[in-house]
Order: C-alpha cells, then structure tokens, then sequence
C-alpha cells in the first residue's frame, strides 16, 4: 500500500529529526524544513498529501506559511504544531484551513493519529485545547467586534520588520522595494490606529504574527 507524503516544517531541527524518525515507519517523509518561506518555495514540487507545520517559524510564520500553501496545494491537509496553547490561535488555524491543531507538549503518538484522521478528511484537536477553543468561538460571536484584517503581505512585511530587520532588509526577501514596504509599514500602522513603530511590533507578537 503506497504510503502517505508528508512534509514537516519546525525551526528547531532536533525535533525535525525526532519527528521524521517516528513518523517514516507509517509515512514517506518527503522533506523538512526549518523556515516558513523555503517551505512555501519548495512544497509545491513535493506535493504531499500532509504538511506539519509549527507557528512559530523564522522569515514566515506557519500561519502565513500554511494561507500561502493552500493556495498553492488546496488538497494538501495542514497541521499545526505549536508551543502556544491560546484557543484564539487554534480558532485562527481553523478558520484559515487547518485539519489538525496540536501542542508541542502533546506525545509524537498523538501526531500520527492526527495525520490519520486529516488523510481520511477529519479534523483534529488536541484534547489540551479543546474546550478553550470551544469558548473562544463563543466569545468571537458574543463580541463580534469590527477586526482590522492585514493582508497576507502585510503580515509578511510585519513579521520580517517584528524580527529586527530593516526595510531594505525586508525588500530584499520579498523582493519590493524600500518604499513598497514603507508604504505597507505605514498603511498598516493607520488601519491599526497605532502612532509608532515599537507599537506595530507589540501588535506583531500579541497576534502571534512574530513570536515573543
């Protein structure tokens, strides 16, 4: 029986090793990678059928990473993995086309379980998180506040700006200009009503854009 494709994705390459060695006895690990913009650029050509990827990342974060992949493979299935056990997130993860959301501290065992269930269309969450994930859906409704949405550049040029480089820096890796990324900088700090650039980067880290 032909095994299933997975991809892994972490910034921490002993736990890409440590999950690679457990999951390949029941899947082909096709690639790993340890930042999210090289895992945008590559997964195309592997097409896997499951892609783990931790929040967290380097030069684009998983959630970015994982909007751009399904664009790009909207059969493949996503799961996340992540250190943060805020509802909010997960509720986020969902909304942008996850199957499977689960902690770092859950056990590998859980994981493959999970990569199971998304092969065979169902959706999973760790048991950790569940029931925040439920109440932070309620309040969602409850509040139903107006939210000012960045775009996905946006929140491109907010994470690699969040992560101490500078706008030439930044044009360089999304390859814009300097003043295409002022532009985004600025456009941002109005929709957001924030007056400096410290205030978009505290905004950058509240919102798991970029970690802390």
């Amino acid at each position: 029986m032909k095994r299933a494709r997975i991809v892994l994705a972490d910034d921490h390459s002993l736990l890409l090793g440590a999950f690679k060695s457990f999951l390949e006895p029941e899947f082909e690990v096709v690639g790993t990678f340890l930042d999210g913009r090289t895992l945008v650029e590559n997964a195309k050509v592997l097409s896997p059928d499951v892609i783990v990827i931790d929040i967290g990342m380097p030069l684009m974060n998983g959630l970015s990473a994982g909007q751009r992949l399904k664009q790009d493979l909207p059969a493949t299935k996503l799961i996340y993995l992540t250190m943060n056990q805020d509802p909010d997130l997960a509720a986020e993860a969902f909304k942008l086309g996850a199957s499977g959301y689960l902690l770092k501290s859950s056990a590998a065992s859980e994981l493959a379980h999970a990569i199971r269930e998304a092969l065979i269309g169902r959706s999973y969450v760790t048991p950790l998180i569940t029931e925040g994930m439920v109440g932070s859906f309620v309040q969602n409704l409850k509040r139903k506040k107006p939210t000012h949405k960045l775009t996905l550049r946006q929140k491109e040029v907010l994470q690699l700006l969040a992560e101490g480089r500078s706008m030439k820096e930044v044009a360089a890796v999304l390859n814009l200009t300097p003043r295409t990324v002022a532009f985004h900088k600025y456009t941002m700090m109005e929709q957001l009503k924030l007056k400096t650039g410290a205030e978009l980067i505290q905004y950058a880290i509240r919102n798991s854009i970029v970690g802390a």
